[in-house]
């Protein structure tokens, strides 16, 4: 078991963060929507390894979590996109669970769903060249949401499929995330981050899940997207900290926040302030971004093979501004580099 522990320390390597390629059939369908591409699957197979093949990726990149489709798929040339990662010093995940479904006894609330087969679909992930896996929850805040039943239910399903990934193998990433959507403010969200929290690691340790063979992917703690009063980079930063510090056992050794619909260079400027504080953290403090990593790159490419290199070089240039933020040492002037590359 301590080759999970391995695999968990450089997931969260130093400047280095996750890229979350694991998008279903139709999330990605909507962002191939975006852009008149059709969603077909010689599509996506196209547009992954165009992302997989950037020169230079393995610099920033440690991780890409994929979604079962894409982890059976092989380059133009028949290499198999884990092999075409590998090769690139890069760690194939597999996002494992099977979508947020409506909670039973409790409108408005979800609780995600998968652990059905799971042992099996471990096993072969594992001979696909998967190392680590992923299983996201969704918490909604509301009129009298989330309810301590939906967190809870959550929290066990998190760790049950924790506990599954380490029999089989398999470092696991638990991503609870506190939607952004609502009125509410950071206070509020900061309650239920942490109530959250606190009962995901509780329900870890009933499920005997090894904590330094592990990786959180929280959302951070921000405002809600309607709520007048936005807080700024600085105390997004300190709250979701603090938040973190009073929860998440030193024993895990990273964290690797998702975007959760932050504007690109939002969420990279949240990352660096939690690094730039000077204050050295129990746990590497990361990234593992999906539309954050991706917009710019998905909207260069268009779909047109002539566009191949102009959208590598917008996924770099973001990857590089992420692992700058890992070192809190991005600054807003550093966006302005990719004008000058287009």
């Amino acid at each position: 078991m301590s080759d999970l522990n391995t695999v968990a320390r450089a997931l969260v390597a130093e400047g280095k963060g996750i890229l979350a390629a694991d998008e279903s059939a139709p999330t990605i369908k909507k962002r191939f929507d975006s852009i008149g591409v059709d969603s077909t699957e010689a599509n996506r197979r196209a547009y992954r390894e165009l992302l997989f093949t950037t020169p230079g990726l393995g610099e920033f990149i440690s991780g890409v979590i994929l979604f079962d489709e894409t982890i059976r798929q092989q380059a133009a040339d028949g290499t198999p996109l884990v092999e075409v990662l590998d090769r690139n010093g890069i760690v194939a995940g597999i996002k494992v669970d099977a979508g947020a479904k409506p909670l039973a006894g409790s409108p408005g609330e979800k609780v995600t769903e998968g652990l059905d087969g799971l042992r099996e679909r471990l096993a072969e992930y594992v001979t696909l060249g998967a190392r680590f896996t992923k299983w996201r929850a969704v918490i909604v805040i509301g009129d009298g949401l989330p309810s301590r039943y939906c967190i809870d239910a959550n929290a066990e399903a998190l760790a049950r499929f924790a506990a599954l990934s380490q029999e089989a193998g398999l470092v696991p990433i638990v991503e609870p995330e506190v939607l952004m959507d609502g009125t509410h403010t950071i206070e509020r969200c900061f309650e239920v981050s942490e109530t959250a929290l606190c009962s995901v690691f509780a329900a870890l340790s009933r499920q005997r899940v090894v904590l330094e063979q592990m990786i959180l992917k929280p959302s951070m703690v921000l405002s809600g997207k309607e709520c007048p009063r936005q807080a700024d980079v600085e105390t997004v930063a300190l709250q979701t900290v603090r938040c973190l510090r009073r929860a998440v056992p030193a024993a895990v050794p990273g964290i690797v926040f998702l975007s959760g619909g932050q504007p690109n260079e939002v969420a990279t400027a949240h990352l660096n302030s939690m690094n730039a504080s000077g204050r050295p953290h129990p746990w590497q403090v990361s990234f593992s971004y999906g539309r954050a990593l991706q917009e710019a790159p998905l909207k260069a490419w268009a779909g047109r093979t002539a566009n191949i290199k102009r959208a590598q070089d917008a996924l770099h240039h973001r990857a590089r501004l992420n692992g700058a933020a890992r070192h809190g040492t991005y600054s807003a002037a550093m966006e302005k580099e990719l004008v000058g590359a287009a």
